[in-house]
């Protein structure tokens, strides 16, 4: 099947399959899979304008919904986190887009910002795993532990569950700081510094086309020590929404680029495709997150970023 917009030529089974795939396990962690379907687009479809990057957002808008849904169901739903995600990546997306037009239309750009993006998710998710990550990453990783066995015995097929297994718990939100109880321990966010950080990421994730959420989560996890059970329904929504403001931005600001030649907006069709096949990944990997040990969410995670990571630089270097 022929794509006329992204010039792409592929059978419509492949994206909806690849989407399905990476959105199963990245979702565990609250990422929609979208930093890992860019590459993808780039190089296994040939997709290189400036519009791949608002077809992943979209792909974003389309099929973060479903694992949203699933994480409100299981009582798994921070939603002060949510909110103060999206009010600091908000302007940044919008920022971001304009950096991705302006400096990195130029395909061999974008691929050392997505190569160095991808190395420096690896390399900080494998840091957290070792034991000079601190005292915040092993306490997390102690109630990660606790909490899949816990969660296991909770009905997540049957309407909402019962209190005792609403995991987490809004205690106190401040004009500078955020405190919720997740599993019978106290985590506490300056709302102030998360504003500033989610901020630059959103920049960042306007730019590479993903919304934030595969840089914001591993942020989470390193800098505040939260646990991923905890994280991940709130970096998904925060995720669908500023999608949903990237995509509009670049739908503005299209008619200022249409005589420069420089394709912006998405491909609706591919978009919806991988949307789909995301869709369904994003519902299942939410389902199943409880029966999978957090080490091994983060530890996938980390490999294919880094693989991905080093196939760029490298291959970038190479072909100078």
């Amino acid at each position: 099947m022929y794509f006329p917009v992204s010039g792409v030529d592929v059978n419509p089974i492949i994206p909806f399959a690849v989407s399905f795939i990476i959105s199963f396990f990245t979702s565990m962690g609250g990422v929609s899979g979208s930093f890992l379907l860019l590459p993808f687009q780039i190089s296994i479809l040939g997709y290189t304008s400036p519009g791949v990057s608002s077809t992943n957002l979209l792909y974003n808008v389309i099929a973060v919904p479903g694992g949203v849904y699933r994480y409100i169901r299981e009582g798994r739903m921070a939603w002060p986190l949510a909110w103060l995600i999206i009010a600091g990546t908000l302007p940044g997306i919008f920022i971001g887009v304009i950096i991705r037009i302006r400096y990195l239309s130029d395909i061999q750009n974008f691929k050392y910002f997505v190569g160095a993006v991808l190395f420096y998710l690896a390399v900080r998710i494998f840091y957290d795993l070792t034991p000079l990550a601190g005292k915040k990453i092993t306490r997390a990783a102690a109630l990660e532990r606790g909490f899949q066995g816990k969660a296991n015995q909770a009905p997540a097929d049957n309407g909402s569950p019962p209190e005792k297994f609403r995991f987490i718990r809004t205690i106190n939100v401040s004009w500078n700081k955020y405190t919720f109880e997740f599993y019978g321990e106290l985590f506490s966010l300056n709302i102030i510094s998360l504003f500033l950080f989610t901020f630059m990421i959103g920049i960042l994730g306007g730019a590479y086309g993903i919304g934030g959420a595969a840089i914001i989560a591993p942020f989470l996890l390193t800098f505040f020590g939260l646990p991923v059970y905890a994280i991940a329904g709130a970096t998904l929504t925060a995720n669908f929404i500023t999608s949903i403001a990237g995509v509009l931005f670049y739908l503005l600001i299209a008619p200022f680029y249409k005589t420069s030649g420089i394709s912006i907006t998405p491909d609706w069709f591919l978009g919806i495709i991988l949307g789909l096949g995301g869709f369904m990944g994003i519902y299942l990997g939410a389902a199943t997150q409880r029966y999978f040990p957090a080490r091994i969410i983060k530890i996938l995670l980390a490999i294919i970023s880094l693989f991905l990571s080093l196939e760029y630089l490298l291959n970038l270097y190479l072909n100078k």
